[in-house]
């Protein structure tokens, strides 16, 4: 065999031994891109996943509601999975096959100096969801399942689990939001977790005192 044949059949099988296992790890990792457990039976969160990899976990966990928070792709065309190149399917579509409801959130954010006092809209419209028994098990997921995603999680760690915001945030950097990202110099931070009080502690909350005449 010639050399430079020699040299590229080996090459053809280091080229084999690098490619293979790396697209096997993309395709298991788009099937379920961060896909965890926050409550269990009641709340779980992932990025956005294939068709397959959605069937699998609503089949998994018995997802009731799929909550979409990619206001850039409201209902996504979701590839089977990640080798295939042909016809997609709509993830509502998905859900609806495999007997969840499908929920697009918008997500917004207030002003920075309105925050005290003005919660983002989107807080509600999840709130509403999540206070609804037959939505459970829910499962909440944006693009990459990190920073929207981290953000309605902490959410529903501080008003249905009664997390500190500390503890929140603690878990909120562990799942991906970044050290660096995850301060109150962070307009989101500042908005959806330094200013957020649930609904449990501002019960407890003495009224405001009237101004004196």
């Amino acid at each position: 065999m010639p050399a430079w044949m020699r040299w590229g059949f080996g090459l053809g099988i280091v080229t084999m031994i690098v490619t293979v296992p790396i697209l096997h790890f993309r395709a298991t990792y788009a099937h379920g891109k961060r896909l965890r457990e926050v409550s269990a039976g009641q709340f779980y969160r992932c990025g956005q996943l294939t068709a397959n990899g959605f069937r699998e976990a609503i089949d998994r966990y018995g997802i009731r509601t799929v909550i979409n928070l990619q206001d850039e792709d409201p209902d996504p065309r979701l590839p089977e999975s990640y080798y295939q190149t042909g016809s997609r399917t709509l993830e509502s579509e998905v859900c609806r096959q495999a007997g969840a409801r499908y929920v697009m959130l918008s997500f917004d954010i207030p002003s920075r100096d309105k925050a005290p006092t003005e919660y983002p809209k989107v807080i509600g419209a999840f709130l509403n969801v999540c206070d609804d028994p037959d939505s459970r098990p829910i499962l909440l997921h944006c693009k990459a399942g990190l920073h929207r995603t981290g953000l309605l999680t902490a959410i529903y760690r501080m008003e249905y689990d009664h997390w500190s915001a500390a503890e929140a945030m603690r878990e909120l950097r562990a799942n991906g939001f970044g050290d660096s990202a995850a301060t109150t110099a962070n307009d989101y931070i500042h908005a959806f977790i330094v200013h957020y009080q649930p609904r449990w502690r501002r019960e407890l909350l003495p009224p405001p005192r009237e101004a004196a005449p």
